[in-house]
C-alpha cells in the first residue's frame, strides 16, 4: 500500500476507534434508559472526531496543496462514516437500522457536520497563519524574487 492511502487508511480507522470507544463507554458506563449520557458521550464524539480533523487539515495543509489532501481526507471521512453506521452498532449488538430512517440519518449528518466544521476550523487557522503551503510557496517565490538583481537588456 502506498504512503498515500496509508495515512488515509490510518485516519479512517482511528476515527471509526474513536466511535467505538464512545459506543462501548454508552453501553458499559450508563444505564440502558439513561439518553442524557447517551447524548453527551456522542456530542463528546463529534468533538473528539472534528478535533482530529482539524489537526490533521493543519499538519496535511503545510506540506501539501489542498487539492493533493483534501481527495485523501474525504475518502477517510467517508470510509469512517460508513464503518461508523453501518458497523458500529453491530459491534454493541444493535441493529443499525433498529432506530429507524430518522436516526440513522441524523447520524450521517451529524457525522459529516462535526468532519466538515473540523477540516474547515483547521485550515482556517492554518491559513490565518500563513503556514499553509500556499502561502508558504508564495513566499518562497517572493523572497526569491527580491534576492535576484534586475537584469538589465541592452539593445
Amino acid at each position: 500500500m502506498s504512503e498515500r492511502w496509508r495515512g488515509t487508511a490510518v485516519l479512517a480507522v482511528a476515527l471509526f476507534a474513536v466511535n467505538v470507544v464512545a459506543r462501548l463507554v454508552t453501553r458499559f458506563g450508563f444505564d440502558g434508559d439513561d439518553t442524557a449520557a447517551a447524548d453527551r458521550v456522542s456530542l463528546g464524539m463529534f468533538v473528539v472526531i472534528g478535533l482530529v480533523l482539524a489537526a490533521v487539515a493543519f499538519v496535511w495543509g503545510r506540506r501539501q496543496p489542498v487539492a493533493a489532501w483534501g481527495a485523501d481526507l474525504a475518502a477517510a471521512v467517508g470510509v469512517a462514516l460508513l464503518l461508523t453506521v453501518l458497523v458500529g452498532p453491530l459491534l454493541v449488538g444493535d441493529n443499525p437500522f433498529g432506530g429507524g430512517a430518522g436516526t440513522f440519518f441524523a447520524q450521517i449528518w451529524l457525522y459529516l457536520a462535526a468532519a466538515g466544521v473540523g477540516v474547515l476550523l483547521g485550515y482556517l487557522l492554518l491559513t490565518a497563519l500563513g503556514l499553509d503551503h500556499r502561502s508558504q510557496s508564495l513566499k518562497r517565490y517572493a523572497e526569491l524574487r527580491a534576492t535576484k538583481p534586475r537584469r538589465v537588456v541592452r539593445r
